[in-house]
């Protein structure tokens, strides 16, 4: 009888044991979901889309996995649907997503480290 008892515990918990391993991978892949997705709707040719490069790499660097960093040329075959989708008019703009993927701030033309980091500030990105 003993023996009988210790063999269904064995099958319940390999029973049990991959679905706690799915729990887990759930909860590490929501941890990874950045808070907050940069989109950089500009061209690699126009002079302050470039020093927007510079402004991307900053976020990469101090946000890491935190705030998602995505850049769109507009000026090409590939992301000109983009300037469509986003309304945009002038370029550089930066849209600015929360988690849940809703917008929540856009900005036109140039826009510094220092002020970007005030609006990830707001959603308590720090």
């Amino acid at each position: 009888m003993k023996t009988h008892n210790k063999t269904r515990i064995l099958l319940l918990m390999l029973t049990l044991l991959p679905l706690l391993g799915c729990q887990q991978q759930k909860k590490a892949a929501k941890q990874d979901k950045p808070e907050i997705t940069f989109i950089e709707l500009g061209a690699e040719m126009c002079i302050p889309c470039q020093k927007m490069q510079l402004v991307m790499d900053s976020i990469r660097k101090n946000y890491n996995n935190r705030v998602k960093v995505i850049f769109y040329d507009v000026w090409t075959k590939e992301g000109k649907p983009f300037a469509y989708q986003y309304h945009i008019n002038l370029i550089p703009t930066q849209v600015f997503k929360d988690k849940n993927g809703k917008e929540f701030y856009r900005h036109v033309g140039y826009f510094p480290f220092r002020e970007v980091k005030k609006i990830l500030a707001q959603k308590g990105v720090k």
